[in-house]
């Protein structure tokens, strides 16, 4: 029996475990695959709904990157009934919403769910579908790696199959060419490549970009493993993972308040409200964007961190602590 069927038929039965209490909504919560960000996105979903006096009752799946092990997930929520069905990432939500036809599905934390299928408009859910975005600010990240750095060319790992990956990957070359920075990729499908790939072309740049690329960031240790052996600074959209590894700065969402936000508009749906009659949320306010600079690593690396940067940053590595402001 092959590994992916043996999944399939665990996931089956297992769903016998969650015969739904008429009086809870069952909730199925899918990720692609555990991180810290998405960790924390699942987190802060029932935090919002536990605050909002919904008790629910949950199915937590991790489809650890695989993307039949996401449509398995998929297929056992169908057999579940679940109420509603939360996306975590594009490759989760895309298997949700393609299996679930009945089922009220919220994507969370997915890029441009126009480009993934998922909605055809940001202003306005499908019949079952809408969430919440996590488009990040590409040119804003790479203008701050330049305030600390002079980069000449800049690689960048992505994952090929990961629709909001290929997404981004786009957005960063063309970022490069305004700015007139070298753009130099390299693909992966598996979080197992990530190391190789980064061998592959940390001869060949200045400085490392990673993206909100899932499979990318779960091998987050990998990158900087590399990176800093090869003294090239990584600069990630991920401030979550940069916790906990060697980056010299990451400038992105706080995913725990995505999840709230997430939880919110589950909440709603739950009352009442058609999806359809809501739009792609975004994540607009400054309190919802986090930014973490590692001076251990900047004296490593022989750089310094402009004054005004690490003033601006909420979350600063100091002498192995990390401070949040």
């Amino acid at each position: 029996m092959s590994l992916v069927i043996f999944l399939a038929v665990s996931l089956m039965l297992l769903s016998s475990a969650f015969a739904a209490d008429p009086a809870k909504p069952l909730i199925g919560i899918s990720k692609i695959v555990s991180h810290p960000a998405l960790d924390a996105v699942e987190k802060g979903i029932q935090d919002e709904l536990a605050a909002l006096k919904v008790n629910a009752q949950y199915d937590l799946q991790n489809a650890n990157g695989d993307a039949n092990t996401a449509a398995s997930i998929a297929n056992k929520f169908q057999s579940e009934k679940v109420t509603l069905a939360i996306g975590i990432a594009t490759p989760t939500a895309q298997a949700l919403v393609n299996t679930l036809k009945g089922t009220p599905v919220v994507f969370s934390a997915v890029t441009d769910p126009v480009k993934a299928g998922l909605v055809k408009s940001l202003k306005k859910g499908e019949k079952t579908v809408t969430g919440v975005s996590d488009m990040t600010p590409v040119k804003e990240q790479i203008e701050l790696l330049l305030k600390i750095k002079k980069v000449k060319r800049l690689g960048h790992i992505y994952t090929s199959s990961e629709e909001n990956a290929v997404v981004l990957a786009g957005v960063v070359k063309q970022v490069c060419r305004v700015m007139g920075i070298e753009y130099v990729e390299t693909t992966v499908s598996k979080s197992a490549e990530v190391k190789q790939a980064t061998q592959a072309i940390i001869k060949r740049v200045d400085a490392l970009y990673i993206s909100t690329d899932n499979t990318v960031v779960s091998a987050m240790s990998a990158v900087t493993d590399v990176a800093m052996k090869n003294k090239v600074p990584v600069m990630s959209a991920d401030p979550s993972s940069a916790e906990t590894h060697p980056v010299l700065a990451a400038w992105g969402f706080d995913y725990y308040k995505m999840g709230r936000a997430t939880g919110k508009m589950v909440a709603e749906i739950l009352k009442g409200k058609k999806p359809e009659q809501i739009p792609t949320r975004f994540m607009t306010k400054a309190s919802d964007v986090d930014l973490l600079v590692n001076l251990d690593v900047a004296k490593k690396l022989g750089l310094t961190i402009p004054k005004d940067v690490v003033k601006t940053a909420n979350r600063v590595v100091e002498n192995g602590k990390l401070t949040k402001k």
